[in-house]
């Protein structure tokens, strides 16, 4: 029996995040395009090596449409986390530190992740990770990719396909980055940056 977690309820509920991000939105994004990465995923790797392996191991290690599933369960599983009631404002503490260092500052990262974000071309995802020397970068990745595959640790995200910002902003892509502001969860972020191993869904 597959150890993949199912796709199951959010960390709040569907409306919580309005203005921002829509219920409508929520419910069609994690209800049926993540739910369906996870019913794909598990259908795949049924009687396979991967069955009783950890989403975080399928993410970071196989490829095809095992893959494929696999990270886009795993980076989704990521992503809810990052869109909070409570979220907003800036880094604190020690990732706050570390933004400054290679950054330069908060401002200066935040307006650099919002171009990666806008100008992403086609579908896919922006990170901030943390290299195997401990330094952070931005990293954008096309569909399924994630920092995992080079080992990195991925520190924040945010998803850019457009089944997570079309239903409320259209092709206005700019609008959908200055919601994504007003709902991270910083401290999710700061976990992860002082964290030894990756998010394990």
């Amino acid at each position: 029996m597959s150890t993949t977690p199912q796709c199951g309820g959010l960390y709040y509920p569907t409306d919580a995040l309005e203005p921002h991000i829509s219920a409508e939105t929520l419910s069609l994004h994690h209800g049926k395009h993540h739910a369906t990465y996870v019913s794909k995923l598990n259908g795949l790797i049924e009687g396979t090596e991967w069955a009783e392996r950890p989403l975080t191991e399928i993410a970071a290690q196989a490829s095809g449409g095992v893959f494929n599933n696999g990270a886009q369960a795993w980076n989704h599983a990521f992503y809810w986390h990052f869109l909070s009631p409570d979220g907003g404002g800036e880094p604190e503490g020690e990732l706050a530190s570390a933004i400054a260092r290679d950054f330069g500052d908060s401002a200066r990262f935040r307006e650099a992740f919002s171009n990666a974000l806008t100008t992403l071309f086609g579908s896919g995802w922006v990170w901030l990770a943390r290299d195997v020397a401990g330094q952070l970068h931005i990293q954008a990745t096309s569909n399924a990719g994630n920092p995992l595959t080079e080992g990195h640790q991925p520190i924040l995200t945010c998803d850019m396909w457009e089944h997570a910002y079309y239903v409320d902003y259209r092709n206005e892509k700019a609008r959908y980055v200055d919601a994504f502001w007003e709902l991270v969860n910083w401290e999710f972020a700061a976990t992860n940056q002082g964290a030894d191993e990756p998010f394990a869904p």
